[in-house]
């Protein structure tokens, strides 16, 4: 096939070397996949908007190393990437515009780096069309400037199954053995166990066939998830007990089939819990279904061409890191999948480019047309859910903001210990001195209620023995 990535490993190596082009300079900096970056990183300042408020999740993360803020309760589940990633801005700025700016630039790099690994397996224009897509998803331009670990998870298994495919080409290669540990640790620093889903098929084949790579695989692994190990041992009472723990936390991992929860939170519900309720119009939905036939396609395009690897490799490694999110779990979040549609990026756009174009690199006009209109839809519907999900969690930050505000009007003051449901979202607008939240979910009391805290004891009790709340939201 004249696409597909024989023809550019072979171009590569014919002719003239690349550095006396004229073009060089272009070749080197990857223009296309650069502009995607940049698009990708405006479309988040632009639609997604620096002044949304932090949301719950978020507010845990930031608060770990927050210059004015005590930190607040770190479930097991939970790993330290994103406070880590966030504390060069949050431990000086209490800006929660300066953080989504530093946080857009930052996934615009990330997503640029993500694909420039991927050069030496796809042409240009196919990494183009896939980081486009991808780019385009409202989750991804949603959780782009967010403090939340999922699209991280998504760039590093884009880069690491880049390199270890690049690395069994050649085991020479420098950038990608780098790459390989560097993807590897990025994935584990902020999911420990998401990292070790994705990367299972990789372990697999390097068990088999590339023992050398499956080493470095497992030192990348290592290296991002020690720091969580560690901590089970000194907070959880030892790694099996905070795997447990963390089940417990989300609903008891196990058999639970949550396709139709994922397919409801395609809406724009950011987190599905309990997922109830109708199923959304079948035009929203539709590119979810869409989505792994195309990415078939591409491996039946890749097979025929005798180059199944960089497609076959993705797909798988997409594959797995699905398993658990779709058949383990009680609940949903659109982020969840964020790396299975990153991964499936790729061989997705490698097969529209094969349907819109001939062999000999001309347009079909009629099936170009098609998917050109299937695509505007795909746009449209996209921004619509994005345009709609951005409203709604902006009332919702309003909603905590009002809450604060009249808790300090009515008099919260220091010490004060805040609790409830939304404690965590509701003491985060309020001065940073005024209240702090309760250590631990299953120590705190009833909603809506504010112990004093002091030297003197443990709380303020009246005088029939119960809590006396201190204000109400």
């Amino acid at each position: 096939m004249s696409n597909g990535a024989n023809a550019l490993l072979v171009g590569g190596r014919r002719g003239t070397p690349a550095h006396a082009s004229g073009t060089a300079w272009r070749e080197r900096c990857a223009l296309p996949l650069a502009a995607v970056a940049v698009a990708f990183t405006l479309a988040q300042l632009l639609l997604v908007r620096p002044g949304l408020g932090l949301g719950w999740d978020e507010t845990v993360y930031v608060s770990q190393y927050a210059a004015q803020a005590p930190p607040a309760f770190f479930s097991a589940p939970r790993a330290r990437g994103v406070s880590l990633l966030t504390a060069p801005v949050v431990s000086w700025s209490t800006s929660t515009e300066l953080l989504r700016i530093y946080l857009a630039l930052l996934s615009g790099a990330g997503l640029y780096l993500a694909l420039r690994v991927w050069r030496p397996l796809f042409p240009d224009r196919v990494l183009t069309v896939a980081g486009a897509f991808f780019a385009s998803l409202w989750v991804t331009l949603f959780y782009g400037p967010q403090a939340m670990p999922n699209l991280w998870v998504a760039l590093g298994g884009l880069v690491c199954v880049g390199c270890f495919l690049r690395a069994r080409a050649d085991g020479r290669d420098p950038a990608a053995l780098a790459g390989l540990a560097a993807g590897a640790a990025l994935m584990a620093w902020m999911r420990p166990t998401d990292a070790v889903w994705l990367a299972l098929p990789l372990l697999v084949l390097a068990a088999l066939r590339h023992r050398g790579l499956g080493l470095l695989l497992l030192a990348g692994l290592t290296a991002g998830g020690i720091q969580w190990v560690i901590e089970a041992y000194i907070a959880h009472g030892g790694l099996g007990r905070r795997l447990s723990e963390a089940s417990r936390i989300q609903g008891g991992l196990g058999w639970n089939l949550a396709v139709d929860d994922q397919l409801r939170g395609l809406v724009g519900r950011t987190l599905c819990r309990p997922c109830t309720g109708s199923l959304p119009h079948p035009v929203i939905m539709a590119w979810w279904f869409v989505l792994p036939l195309v990415a078939a396609l591409g491996l039946v395009i890749a097979v025929r061409a005798r180059r199944p690897a960089p497609t076959l490799l993705p797909l798988a490694c997409a594959t797995t890191a699905a398993v658990p999110y779709l058949f383990m779990i009680g609940y949903a979040a659109p982020r969840f999948l964020l790396p299975v549609y990153a991964l499936l990026a790729i061989p997705v756009a490698d097969a529209l480019l094969h349907l819109v174009t001939r062999p000999d690199g001309r347009p079909r006009p009629v099936v170009a047309a098609l998917t050109a209109l299937a695509v505007a839809g795909h746009l449209a519907v996209q921004y619509a859910v994005l345009d709609r999900t951005v409203d709604r969690t902006t009332a919702h930050h309003r909603d905590w903001a009002r809450a604060a505000a009249q808790l300090h009007r009515l008099g919260v003051r220091p010490p004060c210990l805040l609790t409830g449901a939304d404690a965590i979202p509701v003491a985060n607008p309020l001065p940073r001195p005024a209240v702090r939240t309760a250590a631990h979910p299953r120590t705190q009391p009833s909603d809506g209620v504010c112990l004093a805290h002091g030297p003197g004891g443990a709380g303020r009790q009246n005088a029939s023995g119960g809590r006396t709340p201190c204000a109400s939201a």
